[in-house]
């Protein structure tokens, strides 16, 4: 029987590898709108966070979200993040 491989992706906060679905992927929209996407399915740019507030704060002082999303993030949509975060 073939063993079924595990798709791997790394936190832009921690830089830890876990499986994805451990993971929350951000997604960047072509129209620039940037969300959290809890099916992993959401057309654009993604990136992905534990989800964790502390895995988003290390991402965002250390800008690692911003570069891995390929755009400037405002203050307010790390407030959004955080509030969308907590309620998945």
């Amino acid at each position: 029987m073939k063993v079924k491989k595990i798709p791997m992706r790394k936190c832009v906060g921690c830089n830890e590898q876990s499986p994805k679905k451990e993971l929350v992927r951000i997604v960047r929209q072509n129209e620039g709108e940037i969300h959290v996407d809890p099916t992993g399915r959401m057309n654009g740019r993604g990136a992905y966070l534990h989800p964790k507030s502390e895995c988003l704060q290390k991402a965002k002082k250390k800008n690692s979200l911003e570069r891995a999303l390929g755009s400037a993030i405002p203050e307010e949509v790390y407030g959004r993040l955080i509030e969308e975060l907590h309620e998945g």
